[in-house]
């Protein structure tokens, strides 16, 4: 079996993502923490955590990389035909904590649970710096769909997105897409493509164009904190 590096608590930083194995794809290193300066250093070089709770914090870059161009999405004529009905009202950022849990709850896929504990915690606390992001999608006074990322620079790192009725992440999907337009956000970092995602209009770039995206819209830590504090609510 191939070793991957361990790096300590408080690592002093990440090994080059080139480095990242081809089986699994992209597991890059194993250890460290999960503080908001661990996390900013890791997204902002393209690296994230993954991992269940009986493993270490084992870090992530694959190739190729799915994303996601606002300025080019266009929604299916069967979501357009749901956006028009304007069956969900969507918020941003007033339930962050409940959307994350939303997504953490096993689902009939079984996917769902790798967002351990101390991650859940990891992402509240990058929220109430004003770097992690959710979009709720509701129906009435229940939370129904939603998603959540980070945003620094001019990329949005989207983590987990969560349904439990038809379109509702979806339609948050879209009102992403239109937000980031809106704020100048020019990339949303899917990660790893599914055929939910490739149907959103994800595509796969390889490793060289994602660093590429990465040097030109998080060029310096000012560009971090260019939208911190400005997601404001946006009703539908």
């Amino acid at each position: 079996m191939t070793q991957i590096p361990f790096i300590g608590y408080h690592c002093d930083g990440f090994p080059p993502v080139e480095s990242a194995l081809d089986e699994p794809n992209g597991l890059l290193v194993a250890g460290g923490d999960l503080a908001p300066e661990r996390l900013i250093e890791a997204y902002s070089k393209g690296i994230f955590p993954w991992y269940e709770d009986d493993q270490p914090i084992l870090w992530w870059s694959p190739a190729p990389r799915a994303v996601l161009y606002p300025a080019e999405f266009t929604p299916s004529r069967s979501l357009k035909k749901t956006l028009r009905k304007q069956t969900f009202k969507i918020t941003v950022d007033t339930v962050f904590p409940e959307v994350i849990i939303s997504c953490s709850k096993p689902r009939v896929s079984g996917d769902g649970t790798w967002i351990t504990t101390d991650m859940t915690e990891a992402y509240i606390k990058l929220h109430q710096l004003g770097y992690a992001h959710s979009i709720e999608a509701w129906a009435g006074n229940e939370l129904v769909g939603g998603l959540y990322g980070i945003c620094l620079g001019s990329i949005f790192f989207g983590e987990s997105m969560f349904s439990t009725k038809s379109d509702a992440s979806k339609v948050a999907f879209c009102s992403l897409v239109e937000l980031c337009n809106n704020k100048g956000i020019n990339l949303v970092d899917c990660q790893v493509a599914n055929p939910h995602l490739a149907s959103l209009g994800a595509v796969d770039i390889p490793r060289t164009t994602f660093k590429k995206h990465l040097q030109t819209l998080i060029p310096d830590k000012g560009a971090f904190d260019r939208h911190r504090g400005t997601w404001s609510a946006i009703n539908k």
